[in-house]
């Protein structure tokens, strides 16, 4: 059997929008990996939202911050970020047009003073499209349980820094602002925008499976791709398969290869055994 080399993204696809992991998902990975085939999770996430429960499967690697850092085998591929003076700059602009923020790094979530409190109302309209049925009770410390709140907030080796949107004007003024940037939008499933990010330009999560595979020297090799949201479609495109989760958006499905089930039906396990990984 050829190895694959599988790259899997997280929210909507490993695991669903309510941060369930499905049994079934963990058992198709281990049993691929019996078979000789590689796989990774390439998110949006930095590491330290990689909780124990995901990084106990056992990937051989690992790209966060939609690309702007690689591990394969435990080791550091790639390390891309914004700098002291980028946070910074962003961080004054943010707090004169008093939007919060939160920082993230593979060493933490660094909130803004006021985070907590004026994230509330829009962390309660984001979580029913992550799946959460008592949004009305949840608060900014359910959805970000390890965030730090500090004074601190100039900072370096920073993968994105995620602001609150009073409007869509926000986003555009920040587009603007930090034209040198790439500035995003994000907001669960749907991908309706409550949040703007601001993140190094060129970089994306096909640049770094790029990068990984040149690294162990297997550019060659047969890829397969797992995603549910735009921010996917890169990736996608790039891998010799591309498959969208049977609940993602109508733009990935549209381009896909290949449509699995949902999340919550087995998709990443219907789908490997479809292309005969397990």
């Amino acid at each position: 059997m050829d190895t694959h080399y599988i790259f899997l993204d997280v929210d909507g696809t490993l695991v669903t929008y309510e941060n369930e992991l499905p049994v079934s998902a963990v058992k198709a990975i281990k049993q691929a990996q019996k078979n000789g085939h590689k796989v990774y999770t390439v998110t949006g996430r930095s590491k330290a939202e990689m909780y124990e429960e995901i990084l106990s499967i056992g990937f051989d690697g690992y790209i966060g911050g939609n690309g702007s850092y690689i591990e394969s085998d435990d080791k550091v591929v790639s390390e891309r970020t914004l700098t002291y003076d980028d946070c910074r700059k962003v961080v004054d602009w943010l707090n004169e047009k008093e939007l919060e923020f939160y920082l993230e790094s593979n060493d933490g979530l660094y909130g803004s003073k006021h985070f907590a409190e004026k994230a509330e109302k829009t962390i309660q309209i984001y979580a029913p499209r992550k799946g959460n049925t008592d949004s009305d009770m949840i608060t900014v410390k359910d959805a970000f349980p390890d965030m730090i709140f500090s004074d601190e907030l100039y900072r370096d080796k920073i993968n994105k820094i995620s602001f609150l949107l009073n409007n869509h004007d926000d986003y555009l003024e920040a587009r603007e602002m930090f034209s040198e940037f790439k500035v995003g939008t994000w907001g669960g499933a749907g991908e309706t925008a409550l949040f703007g990010d601001v993140a190094l330009s060129n970089i994306d999560k096909s640049t770094a499976i790029s990068l990984l595979m040149k690294h162990i020297n297997e550019t060659g090799s047969k890829t397969i791709a797992f995603g549910d949201a735009k921010v996917d479609i890169p990736m996608l495109d790039h891998c010799q398969i591309g498959v969208a989760m049977g609940n993602g958006g109508p733009e990935i499905r549209e381009m896909a290869d290949y449509i699995t089930d949902d999340v919550t039906e087995d998709g990443l396990y219907n789908a490997f055994k479809h292309f005969g990984l397990i």
